[in-house]
């Protein structure tokens, strides 16, 4: 299966730069799957589609201020040099693997020094160093929520002028450097009238690291190797949700981390197994889908692992149908984007 499948051409103004004032007033594309049919709608009238049988599934993750930006004296040219540390991924209570730049000037055991915190360059890996911090996980998060800045993804070129509107509503657990982003739909006010249509709602984990923007470098899509993620699902809701499919329930995952969440607990008899791990499950299409059944995402990047896993889901020809009609009608795309329901 070659990767230029899953191609298409978009205008660079359709990508929005800021969210827009209102969460649920974007526009949403509802794509049913089965019909191949397409509704042009607004966020909002998502609450027409869900049932007392629906069970709605996000994720509870929330971003750090992941983002440094600082600057460096150059001696020898007297100038100032801008330099940039992007924590990726934690490995331990405070070591972290990073993106640096310039990598060159970071070389392994050196110290610097700003503001409250102290980091050293343990190991070397091209421009990824392992940072070494000097505080502890609750101390370090509270030091970079007041210095450091909230990442956005590199198609997004103007500054976020209100770091929340690059939160979900309920985001609770602090790791991951970029959002849900078909999360940042819903409002109180939607999910009060969700849940007052008898619609269940669970959360899982999936913790989204800079790796989600990578694209695909190899024709073949089947050998790719995709990237890891750290998620886990408690107990209780994992009973709960395998309760709900026993029962015939509507499994909606919002977003394509709660997808790859339940898929990669899911066991082939449909249920699902709590625990955590990471996991590096790549959905593409001819997947033997176990859990999900409906799935609300955004527009997703040419060739990207995420394209693949919606053309999975609603089938590849449906999935081009619904991105040209959604270029053709001005949709805007990416992560302060539309959105759309595969139903």
């Amino acid at each position: 299966m070659k990767l230029s499948q899953f191609d298409y051409d978009l205008p660079k103004e359709l990508i929005a730069q800021t969210p827009i004032k209102q969460r649920d007033h974007s526009k949403l594309l509802v794509l049913d799957k089965e019909t191949w049919t397409i509704e042009d709608k607004k966020f909002y009238d998502i609450i027409n589609y869900l049932w007392e049988n629906d069970v709605l599934v996000l994720n509870k993750t929330r971003v750090i201020k992941a983002r440094l930006l600082w600057k460096i004296q150059n001696i020898s040219e007297n100038k100032l040099i801008p330099c940039e540390i992007f924590l990726h991924k934690q490995i331990n209570e405070n070591s972290w693997d990073c993106l640096v730049y310039p990598w060159k000037k970071l070389k392994i055991w050196t110290k610097v020094y700003f503001e409250k915190l102290t980091w050293t360059i343990k190991e070397i890996s091209d421009s990824w160093r392992i940072v070494e911090f000097d505080k502890a996980w609750n101390e370090f998060i509270e030091i970079i929520d007041k210095i450091w800045q909230i990442p956005t993804p590199p198609y997004i070129k103007e500054k976020l002028e209100e770091d929340d509107r690059y939160q979900t509503i309920y985001s609770k657990e602090c790791w991951s450097v970029a959002a849900p982003t078909a999360w940042l739909h819903f409002t109180d006010e939607l999910i009060d009238k969700i849940k007052a249509k008898w619609v269940k709602i669970e959360y899982v984990l999936l913790h989204i690291w800079l790796w989600t923007f990578k694209w695909i470098e190899t024709e073949n899509i089947l050998d790719h190797k995709m990237h890891s993620e750290y998620i886990t699902i408690d107990e209780e809701t994992c009973k709960r949700l395998n309760k709900y499919k026993k029962e015939w329930k509507t499994i909606i995952s919002v977003w394509t981390t709660s997808t790859r969440t339940l898929e990669s607990f899911s066991e082939e008899n449909w249920e699902l197994r709590y625990w955590e791990k990471e996991t590096c499950l790549f959905i593409y299409p001819w997947y033997k889908w176990k859990f999900v059944d409906k799935l609300i995402t955004n527009f997703h990047l040419p060739k990207s692992s995420l394209i693949i896993l919606v053309s999975s889901l609603a089938w590849e020809e449906n999935i081009k149908k619904a991105y040209k009609h959604a270029v053709d009608s001005k949709y805007r795309f990416f992560s302060f984007w539309d959105a759309m329901f595969i139903k």
